[in-house]
């Protein structure tokens, strides 16, 4: 890695180039971790269906707290991004060491709630025979959070700063290391303990810490960390930590919001008690997260970009930048789609069960395949949103589509189930009121300043 020298333009320019220098090396770190979460379900569904079941519930209650840092790293990202846009790219030493300080604090909360208060919640809707795998499972998997966070936070760095092709290297050491581990540990190889289900726990904790471990020996390799005086001071800031807070607790209780209700789900299907239901859907999150590569690193490019242009007083650019981005993030999420339909029995035969897990998990497929294509357009017009810094906006038009979504999910879920796609037709319905909410308040103007633009 060639040192960095004096520090660049980090002003954005709206054109494919610039969208595809951001998105890319993004796109990349996001498909390794993808690629290891589908391998941690191929173990675990060659271990039993019934760990593959457990691991769609405890992913689930993990991703609540990880999507909490997720949208404290968008807030960051935001933040360094706007910054940069103005050309006070002297300031993103504090606000990273802003954003170490809060998601430590965050990341012991959440460790607290799982250890102390989710058993009490867990065991009331869990399924006795599988609570006591997935609790235990879950009070270790748990302790990746400070690890995680601290990733995040120098990812969101990379990326404000224009150094997203830093990003895939902490991404393929975390990957490499969770599939090394997983082999050994879940069933024992080598000499290696057989821990079962608690070894892909384990050896998704060890993987976050090393990727955090990474990103860190990235900063100083790089000469980022010199250039930009990173990692000196932790001294609280109280302006820069307030700016943090106001933007992301809008954008993390979103996130929260929209995974819990995700959790209510899986709950719902738990309480059918087929095993099959759970293992099919538990593999859908897999679809979701390997299909929607695209999507998140697009949805971040809009985040950054909008926010950078904020920044620079070019509001006028701001719609333009979103269409070029949904349009690049759709084009390939319909390539993606293509690729997972067109032999999803061979998909699906990877997991090892049985014939009728594969006849119930294609319907679903093509239906989540086309909830995907919603999610492409929608998730690039929310995040326009975010990178307006109008988050309490963003929280407005979760809660609205989360409430459609929960009416529409109970009804087919309690009142009038028909099948288990019909019950994962819910992702048309939320992704579709996301867009419309979100494309009437951005083209409405009224997230504008009314600065004008000072530049030529």
């Amino acid at each position: 890695m060639e040192s960095t020298a004096a520090i660049k333009d980090l002003r954005v320019q709206v054109n494919n180039r610039q969208i595809l220098s951001i998105a890319l090396p993004i796109t990349l770190a996001i498909l390794i971790p993808q690629i290891n979460m589908l391998t941690n379900s191929i173990f675990l569904g060659n271990l039993s269906t019934e760990a593959l079941g457990n691991a769609g519930i405890t992913g689930v209650f993990y991703l609540i707290f990880a999507v909490a840092g997720h949208g404290l790293n968008n807030a960051l990202q935001s933040v360094f991004s706007r910054y940069a846009g103005s050309g006070n790219s002297e300031n993103f030493k504090t606000i990273l060491a802003q954003g170490i300080r809060v998601s430590l604090q965050f990341a012991l909360a959440g460790i607290l709630i799982t250890w102390f208060i989710a058993p009490y919640i867990l065991q009331q809707v869990a399924d006795p025979k599988a609570y006591p795998q997935e609790i235990s499972f879950l009070k270790i998997r748990i302790m990746g959070l400070p690890f995680l966070y601290l990733f995040q936070m120098g990812n969101a760095f990379l990326v404000a700063s224009l150094n997203s092709r830093y990003l895939m290297i902490g991404f393929i050491c975390e990957a490499l290391v969770n599939i090394l581990l997983d082999y050994l540990l879940i069933k024992g190889r080598f000499g290696f303990p057989q821990l079962g289900f608690n070894g892909a726990a384990i050896a998704s904790v060890i993987a976050e810490m090393v990727g955090m471990i990474v990103v860190v020996i990235v900063l100083f390799k790089t000469g980022l960390k010199k250039q930009y005086g990173l990692l000196k001071d932790f001294i609280y800031h109280k302006a820069i930590t307030r700016e943090i807070l106001n933007i992301s607790a809008p954008l993390m209780l979103q996130y929260v919001i929209s995974v819990t209700t995700w959790l209510v789900f899986f709950i719902l299907i738990e309480e059918r008690h087929d095993p099959i239901a759970k293992a099919v859907s538990n593999t859908m999150r897999n679809v979701f997260g390997l299909v929607g590569v695209f999507v998140w690193a697009f949805a971040g490019t809009c985040n950054t970009m909008v926010s950078n242009l904020m920044g620079q007083q070019k509001e006028e650019k701001v719609l333009e930048a979103i269409t070029r981005i949904m349009l690049w993030s759709l084009g390939l999420c319909i390539l993606m789609c293509l690729f997972i339909n067109i032999a999803p029995q061979q998909f699906f035969a990877m997991f090892g069960q049985r014939e009728i897990f594969i006849e119930q998990g294609v319907p679903v497929v093509r239906v989540v395949s086309i909830g995907m294509l919603f999610m492409s357009i929608a998730n690039i017009w929310l995040n326009g949103v975010t990178g307006t810094g109008k988050t309490r906006v963003n929280l407005a038009i979760e809660i609205v589509s989360i409430t459609v979504y929960l009416a529409y999910t109970w009804y087919f879920m309690r009142m009038h189930y028909i099948s288990l796609a019909m019950a994962w037709s819910n992702e048309l319905v939320y992704w579709f009121t996301i867009f419309i909410l979100s494309f009437i308040y951005l083209r409405s103007g009224k997230w504008k300043t009314k600065i004008k633009d000072s530049n030529p």
